[in-house]
């Protein structure tokens, strides 16, 4: 008999694991709260663009979907950093042909809602999670559009609805020993817009990020498919300036036209798109246990959310269903075996990824325009191509390096900064930078 699993959560998650569920053999049913986003038209301000990297191309790779994902994504081969001064440069992400691909969060959750339901998968729509009752096994719903209720039972459950997931409360509120940290930043995002120049063509550089870091906070635009870009303000919350502060049309628009003068002249709709979209809050959430027995398992951002400033929760979740997959082989659908490694797996890594995330956001808003930063990469760069197999740059162990464990990465990136740290502590280090007494200290730091 074809076993069945409910799949709470049927954004980009949810969607992917259930097309792997589904390759597996499992007859798979999404309850999603939303209203089918296939059928309406996308809410401006609500979501960030994303950058799809190795990790998360992997995933999709697994299950053979990817090249249906790449007419949906756009290379970009480095960032683009515009300063206050009016000056830009620009940084290459790790080595010549690696690049991460802005999509559209949109876009994608489409792209996969569709391929999951050619596997097969039924997505039940408004459908609320109102609570879970782990001894009888039953989801109890509410569908939003009638007001009625349903109750599913079911005896293989994943909860991937997001980072206030409703499957992980009530996983939460029935379990005497659950540990949960939500931990929120000062600092808010709103999106923007840059338009589509004539003809749908770009008016900046497509196949970048753009950043205009300025210390405190910063505006970073990613390209879409129709010659837009989708800009994002990280920005405080309080304090001057800060979303607080800049609270009439004449006062956004004068703070935008003196701080990120080129990319003010090319949003017409600033004040207009700076007023009705939301200001959203950013917020980690580490949370343990991840699973029941053998009948439930969080997984995404209901699992573990971070901040988008690695480019890294949809590819973290991305690669949790690549991991679940692989343990779904190893151990022939015993569940209980699946579910314990996959959290010893898992957990480890996705608290990894949330300081690595937190930490790089401190990176692009200040030190990509740090002439002490940017020496230090070039040292590390130099290092690394001429001994590949000792240094690895921090960035390229998280994004372009998908068989490394990210809490490998941060281990590996914390003790390299150790080491970099050392180095640009030598005298005059800015004019032998490349030198052999630099190369040697490296080697010897590092164990070679």
């Amino acid at each position: 008999m074809q076993k069945e699993v409910t799949i709470i959560g049927a954004g980009l998650v949810g969607s992917l694991l259930s097309i792997y569920l589904s390759k597996q053999g499992y007859r798979v049913s999404i309850y999603e709260r939303r209203p089918d986003m296939r059928k309406q038209s996308m809410s401006a301000g609500r979501s960030i663009n994303l950058a799809l990297s190795d990790r998360g191309i992997a995933a999709l790779e697994e299950v053979g979907i990817m090249d249906a994902i790449r007419t949906i994504a756009i290379p970009m081969h480095g960032r683009q950093l515009h300063h206050a001064d009016g000056s830009s440069g620009y940084q290459a992400y790790g080595k010549e042909g690696q690049f991460i691909n802005s999509v559209s969060r949109g876009e994608l959750n489409r792209k996969l809602m569709d391929l999951a339901e050619q596997h097969h998968v039924a997505i039940h729509f408004n459908h609320k999670c109102e609570h879970i009752d782990w001894k009888k096994k039953e989801i109890h719903f509410t569908n939003t559009e009638t007001n009625t209720k349903q109750t599913v039972q079911q005896t293989l459950i994943f909860g991937s609805d997001g980072a206030f997931s409703a499957a992980r409360l009530s996983h939460q509120l029935q379990h005497d020993r659950f540990q949960y940290n939500q931990y929120y930043i000062d600092f808010g995002y709103k999106e923007l817009t840059i338009p589509a120049g004539e003809n749908q063509t770009f008016q900046i550089e497509r196949n970048v990020l753009h950043i205009w870091p300025r210390g405190n906070y910063m505006l970073i635009a990613l390209p879409n498919m129709d010659g837009s870009f989708t800009c994002t303000l990280f920005f405080p919350f309080e304090g001057d300036p800060s979303f607080a502060s800049l609270d009439s049309p004449e006062k956004v628009r004068k703070f935008f036209n003196e701080t990120f003068s080129n990319a003010a002249a090319m949003m017409p709709d600033l004040e207009k798109e700076f007023f009705s979209n939301a200001t959203s809050s950013l917020v980690t959430v580490k949370c343990s246990p991840w699973i029941r027995e053998d009948f439930f398992a969080l997984i995404g951002d209901a699992a573990h959310a971070i901040v988008p400033f690695f480019g890294q929760g949809m590819n973290s979740g991305f690669e949790d269903c690549n991991v679940l997959n692989q343990l779904i082989s190893k151990h022939n659908h015993d569940w209980k075996a699946i579910f314990n490694e996959y959290q010893l797996l898992r957990k480890p890594d996705g608290d990894a990824i949330a300081t690595l995330a937190l930490n790089n956001f401190i990176e692009m808003r200040d030190k990509v325009a740090d002439p002490v930063f940017l020496l230090q990469k070039k040292i590390e760069a130099h290092f690394s191509t001429k001994h590949p197999e000792k240094w690895t740059p921090a960035y390229s162990l998280v994004t372009f390096s998908p068989n490394i464990r990210y809490s490998e990465a941060l281990s590996r990136g914390l003790h390299q900064q150790q080491i970099m740290d050392e180095v640009m502590q030598l005298p005059e280090i800015e004019a032998k930078w490349n030198s052999e007494e630099v190369e040697q200290l490296m080697l010897n730091k590092i164990g070679g």
